[in-house]
């Protein structure tokens, strides 16, 4: 089955291998397969923050970080939220369908919530997984690679769309999560590996600063090395993280390890570690920003002629 495949990121700083094991990985795999279309929120940065810090030097370094990765803008449209008014327009019928209990029930919003750095909390926040359905479906998308956090997103997108189907007549296709080879990736610190934690390695890192960052990932005193998810979190994140790296069970990579202890657990991951993101930080020193810029530009054109097509659509269901 050809699918339409949404995915995206906000630009709020660097991505991280968290990112690339969550949904990045799925989709370089993807684009050789479907039709896909790769969002640049930057509305959405402003939902959990007053500010929305250095936002063209992020989304430049977002873009320098996908073709890294190996995503083909000849094969994906790549666009900026901004650029694209149509798509924010189908917002207000989408929020006419969905309560505001549901909305305040959503457990991805409320862990967002506890992590915002706003003085309060905005109605923007509570509206984020609808900008996220409008997102989907503006390109009819029917796949969404995502980590397990976002999932409860997508549900707020299959309501709304056959909610909008049922009211108004069949317009949007009913969209199905995807979610890579390790949903959610332990950070250095044992929790969930996320930007704004500062737990992350950072694609773009070098091997010395790597290095650093994980010398100072949190373990436990044994030494012997055990794989524990549950009762050895910090040292089960670094098993798991170089397991990924290496393509290894990270148990059988804990067998080897054995009483070799945090310090050999740490060498062994910072050198996996290392040795993956090699070809991907050398992809990412040879781009011109230049010719980067210029691939959202031409996305940007592609997505909005999309969604002026769909708004269309959603005005004649709607009768108006």
């Amino acid at each position: 089955m050809n699918h339409v495949v949404l995915t995206g990121d906000r630009p709020t700083g660097p991505l991280h291998l968290g990112h690339y094991f969550g949904s990045l990985a799925n989709r370089v795999e993807l684009q050789h397969r479907h039709r896909m279309y790769v969002l640049v929120a930057d509305y959405q940065v402003i939902t959990d923050r007053d500010l929305p810090g250095e936002i063209q030097r992020n989304i430049t370094e977002l873009l320098l970080d996908y073709l890294a990765i190996g995503l083909d803008p000849g094969k994906v449209t790549i666009f900026q939220h901004s650029a694209v008014p149509e798509l924010n327009q189908l917002l207000l019928p989408f929020l006419s369908l969905v309560s505001m209990a549901e909305l305040q029930r959503n457990p991805t919003v409320k862990d967002e919530i506890l992590h915002s750095s706003q003085s309060a909390v905005s109605g923007l926040m509570f509206t984020y997984p609808v900008h996220q359905a409008a997102d989907i479906l503006f390109c009819k998308g029917t796949l969404v690679p995502v980590g397990r956090d976002q999932l409860p997103h997508v549900e707020v997108t299959r309501l709304v769309a056959r909610r909008f189907n049922e009211r108004y007549g069949m317009v949007f296709p009913i969209p199905e999560a995807m979610m890579g080879a390790q949903p959610s990736l332990s950070g250095l610190d044992g929790g969930k590996m996320s930007k704004s934690r500062g737990n992350a390695i950072p694609l773009k890192a070098t091997e010395d600063e790597t290095a650093a960052l994980i010398r100072r990932a949190v373990t436990d005193s044994d030494r012997h090395i055990t794989f524990d998810e549950e009762l050895r979190p910090g040292v089960a994140g670094l098993l798991t993280l170089a397991g990924l790296c290496l393509d290894r069970p990270p148990r059988e990579l804990a067998e080897e390890i054995g009483d070799g202890g945090a310090a050999r657990l740490k060498s062994v991951t910072t050198d996996a570690v290392n040795d993956f993101l090699r070809p991907i930080r050398k992809r990412r020193a040879d781009l011109d920003e230049g010719a980067v810029r210029s691939v959202l530009r031409e996305g940007n054109a592609v997505a909005r002629e999309r969604a002026a097509l769909t708004l269309e659509e959603v005005r004649r269901a709607m009768g108006f």
